[in-house]
This record gives structure tokens, C-alpha cells and sequence, in this order.
């Protein structure tokens, strides 16, 4: 298969049962979503149309995007907008420690656009709200998903040195079609980000995902799972990859839930500490199920 198209004639339009989500009847549900609308956040659940919602939300939690909901790339893959980002809120951390406060989350993921127009690329924004999080919980399991910064030491030390527990960087697909699925990324460049991520803070969990039914190899997902062992990346997520939009990448494949098991086993032997593996899994999707309180103190 190419490496820079994928035959749209593999798009399979019909999800098979496994797939399917049931809307909410959940209170819960509307009163997560009044508070995100009333503190004026992003979450990914919306912007990244997860097929989670409804259940997340109706359990009172949400991943939550800061700085925007506009980014500067333009992954074939995600359903977030590609255009010119606003500039920063500055109140926008505080919202979110009022956000989790409210909730009575113990554990929080937080995930951002890219923002190739900022120097930092959004860092500083990152370490801001991670503090202001903290200041409402100190004892809150705080989890980052960033992006990769362009690859850039001092960006990736600002997240580093505000001390998240997880700090996750989705690898998204296999190095062959790395370039048609994920806009600027490279491959190399963000396991070495993962991999530098771990020695700056050897306490810090590190964490990675891929979505299947791009078109990869079984082989070419074994490989993955090496190179993220390679890197240090101790927790590992599998999921399926659901087209957003006709104008995004088309399936090639929906994976069988007793295949996303299989590779649950075969990551686990492989050495991840933790392993999520399943058709609806997502980088966040019950992120609070691995504790990582138990790993080794930090010095």
C-alpha cells in the first residue's frame, strides 16, 4: 500500500456492532456538559467527536483541551479544526482547576492543540494549568497529553518540571503511515520525544497510543510496540480508528475486539506495565483505571 494514499474503496461504511455507542439518559450527562459550557472550556470529547462521550460524561469527567479549540496542524485522522488559533486565555487554567474542582476528579487528563505559532508551542500553558490544578487538589493524579513541540528541549522541560504524573504523546500509527496520517510529526522524532521526556524525570509515567484500521500490519503494530519499549514508555493504548468526517482518512479495517485482546497480551508480555486495548479505547478513556501512584517515588 501506498504511503501517501490510502484506497478509499477499503473504507468499510458500515460499523459493526462492537462500534455502536448508546446515547446518554444519564443526568450526569447534562450536568457535566452545563458546567464545561458554563466555565466556557474545550474538551477533546467534543472537539475530537470521541465516541466515549456520552459514557465519560455521564460518569462526570472529560478530557479537557486547553488553548483553543483551533489547531495549526492538519492530522487526516482527527476531526479537531485546522485554522488561525485565538491567542491564550490567561484565565483559561484557573477555569479548569474550577472545572475539576467541581467534578471532584481525582485523576485528570489534559490535552492541548497544537500551537505551532507560539514560541512555546503552548508549554507555558501547560505548566500553568497543571499548577493551578494542583492548587485546588495537591494530591490529584494529573495526566498530560501534549504534542510534540516541534521536538524542542526547552518546551518539553516546562511540562516536565510542573511534575504530571503521566506524560503521554500519542505515537497515532505505524512509522509507514506516519506521513499520510499525521500532519508535520514525525515518527523518530516523537519516540526520541518520549524517550527524552523519561530522562528528565525518570519518576514521570510515560505514555503512549496507536489507533488500528489504518491500513498497518500486524508485524508493523508489533514493531511499534518495540520501539515505544525502547523509548521507556510504560503504559501502552489500543484503539480503533473511526473516520470523523467523509473529508478524513477511511477505514480500512474494523479489528475484532478478540484481536484488540490478543494485543493486550502480546503488549503485556512485551514489557508495558499497563495495557488498554479494545475498539472504543482512547488515550484517555478510563485513564484513572492505572494508578501511577504506585510507581517508584520520585527523588
Amino acid at each position: 500500500m501506498s504511503c501517501s494514499k490510502i484506497d478509499s474503496s477499503l473504507h468499510q461504511t458500515k460499523k459493526p456492532e462492537w462500534i455502536k455507542v448508546r446515547l446518554p439518559s444519564n443526568p450526569v450527562f447534562f450536568s457535566t456538559k452545563g458546567l464545561i459550557s458554563d466555565l466556557k472550556l474545550h474538551t477533546v470529547c467534543e472537539s475530537a467527536q470521541c465516541p466515549n462521550r456520552w459514557e465519560c460524561w455521564s460518569q462526570g469527567t472529560a478530557t479537557f483541551m486547553i488553548a483553543g479549540e483551533r489547531c495549526t496542524r492538519a492530522c487526516g485522522f482527527c476531526a479537531v479544526d485546522t485554522a488561525k488559533p485565538f491567542a491564550l486565555e490567561a484565565d483559561e487554567p484557573q477555569r479548569v482547576a474550577e472545572a475539576i474542582r467541581r467534578l471532584n476528579l481525582k485523576h485528570v487528563v489534559i490535552t492541548a492543540v497544537a500551537r505551532d505559532d507560539l514560541a512555546d508551542g503552548g508549554a507555558d500553558h501547560f505548566a500553568r494549568t497543571i499548577e493551578a490544578v494542583r492548587g485546588v487538589d495537591p494530591d490529584i493524579i494529573i495526566e498530560v497529553l501534549t504534542p510534540d513541540f516541534n521536538g524542542r528541549e526547552e518546551p518539553l522541560r516546562m511540562v516536565i518540571d510542573a511534575k504530571p504524573h503521566v506524560f503521554n504523546h500519542n505515537l497515532e500509527t505505524v512509522e509507514r503511515l506516519t506521513p499520510l496520517v499525521r500532519s508535520r510529526a514525525k515518527y523518530r522524532l516523537s519516540l526520541d520525544f518520549l524517550k527524552r521526556a523519561k530522562e528528565m524525570d525518570p519518576g514521570v509515567v510515560t505514555k503512549s497510543g496507536l489507533m488500528l484500521g489504518l491500513g498497518e500490519t500486524e508485524n508493523e503494530i508489533f514493531e511499534s510496540m518495540d520501539d515505544l519499549r525502547e523509548a521507556n514508555v510504560q503504559v501502552l493504548t489500543l484503539g480503533q480508528y473511526l473516520r470523523p468526517t467523509p473529508q478524513h482518512l477511511p477505514v480500512v479495517e474494523y479489528i475484532r475486539p478478540e484481536t484488540f485482546d490478543l494485543y493486550r497480551e502480546i503488549a503485556t508480555n512485551k514489557g508495558f506495565e499497563y495495557v488498554a486495548s479494545g475498539p472504543l479505547v482512547r488515550s484517555s478513556y478510563h485513564a484513572a483505571d492505572y494508578d501511577p501512584v504506585k510507581r517508584p517515588a520520585r527523588e
